[in-house]
């Protein structure tokens, strides 16, 4: 007895080691666009907090065409997407189509969002070592059926990995499976999204376990799909009540069970990740989400910062099922200086955001929504489609025209150091191990000491 009893402790520790080690695993890399718990933090990275074009610099690749997906990492390998406009013109009647698409105010303000050429959509592994390509795949060249922001891409959507699998969404250009030596697995048509006033898509895939989970908020038939990763299989779909949104869920776990938290200007959803029932709602984001939520492993903080539209609802999701709305489930609200395009970060007891699309950093007490501070800005920064991070003790922020603060974390605001690079920034900051990852509008960086 005491023998057997000493095998099945051995295989638990054994098996209880495994798991660690995969944990570990999971958590030194940056397998999706807000890191390995989709909340912006790193927990192992220490980058530099200086840096410039001549300093600091561990590699710098020119990355062709146009693509603002934040890099996602596993081991030694980077993965973006861009699209790249080829020489190959369209049809005149093509051309006039697509731009039919581009209402009047976007063409007043200059922002044509349209292109005469088909564009190339590619993916690609990077070495995150030496800045050298381990693979480049051509998935599709297409003219594209409808315009975008001229602030935005083709290519906006963030790849996700697992170390076995990579996803790339172009949306209505085709979802990608391969695997980490770039062969195609699985590809996937959803059809054409109409997104309003042409802004763009933008919304990435997520993977948890087994399945994949794409969001799929549009002018016409809003839904969520959920595929079997390995296979591209579907498991389930559901139709939403929703107009375009650009928003990538999470997936967390609460009361025994996983369920994916999709805001949404209608109504923000938890859906069971089994079967898609609804478990609860909550209304009040209002129009053009975009700021994607956290979670602290008790209460999700959903956030929109659009226009007149100025929101954070933190809700404690323990327990919480059904209509949301005037329950105690909604711990606390606040409704100035809230994030628009960039989406917080929760550490420490303590939620991080910008105002708007600015760098202007808030931090707030995560439990009760008491303000720290508000909107304060570092010294020479602009606009901010950059989401902030946090790695080693400070939080990172990157504006749109290459600068970028090192706040330190804590309730008091104070900044320590402030950086510049020649070139525009919309994706987020990566980081794993020593290395800090900004991808530009022309080049991708490796800031390392």
């Amino acid at each position: 007895m005491k023998l057997k009893t000493a095998i099945y402790g051995a295989v638990f520790a054994l098996t209880l080691s495994g798991f660690q080690a995969d944990v570990d695993e999971y958590h030194n890399n940056w397998p999706n666009w807000r890191g390995p718990n989709a909340d912006g933090v790193s927990l192992n990275g220490t980058p530099p907090t200086e840096w410039s074009e001549t300093k600091n610099i561990k590699w710098k690749m020119p990355i062709p065409g146009k693509g603002i997906g934040t890099p996602v990492v596993w081991g030694d390998q980077i993965f973006i997407t861009t699209a790249i406009e080829l020489d190959q013109k369209a049809t005149e009647e093509a051309i006039k189509k697509l731009k039919k698409t581009s209402p009047t105010f976007v063409k007043v303000l200059g922002m044509s969002g349209t292109t005469e050429n088909f564009l190339q959509f590619v993916v690609y592994s990077i070495n995150r070592k030496n800045g050298e390509i381990n693979w480049k795949k051509v998935v599709r060249e297409q003219y594209p059926h409808e315009g975008i922001n001229d602030n935005g891409s083709w290519a906006s959507a963030s790849c996700v990995t697992d170390g076995e699998h990579v996803v790339a969404s172009f949306g209505s250009y085709g979802i990608y499976c391969f695997d980490m030596s770039g062969s195609l697995i699985w590809e996937k048509d959803l059809g054409d999204m109409q997104i309003i006033n042409a802004f763009g898509e933008g919304t990435s895939p997520v993977i948890y376990n087994d399945k994949l989970i794409v969001v799929w908020d549009h002018e016409g038939q809003s839904k969520i799909y959920v595929f079997n990763k390995k296979t591209g299989d579907e498991i389930w779909q559901k139709d939403r009540n929703e107009i375009s949104a650009w928003i990538t869920p999470i997936v967390i776990q609460i009361d025994g069970k996983e369920q994916i938290v999709v805001p949404g200007d209608n109504k923000s959803i938890g859906y069971d990740l089994e079967n898609g029932d609804a478990i609860w709602t909550l209304s009040g984001l209002g129009e053009g989400p975009v700021s994607c939520p956290v979670f602290d492993g008790e209460m999700v903080y959903l956030m929109t910062g659009y226009a007149s539209t100025k929101i954070v609802q933190a809700v404690n999701l323990k327990g919480a099922k059904g209509n949301l709305e005037n329950s105690k489930a909604l711990i606390w609200t606040n409704d100035k200086n809230t994030s628009y395009v960039p989406s917080p970060l929760v550490k420490d007891g303590k939620l991080y955001y910008l105002k708007g699309s600015r760098a202007q950093l808030s931090c707030a007490n995560a439990k009760t929504g008491e303000i720290y501070y508000e909107a304060m800005k570092p010294d020479g920064m602009g606009g901010a489609y950059a989401s902030p991070i946090f790695a080693n003790g400070n939080i990172y922020i990157v504006d749109r025209r290459g600068n970028c603060s090192v706040i330190k974390e804590g309730t008091v605001f104070s900044v320590i150091a402030q950086n510049k690079l020649n070139d525009n920034f919309d994706a987020s900051p990566v980081v794993v191990g020593n290395d800090l990852l900004l991808r530009g509008y022309k080049s991708l960086y490796c800031i390392a000491e």
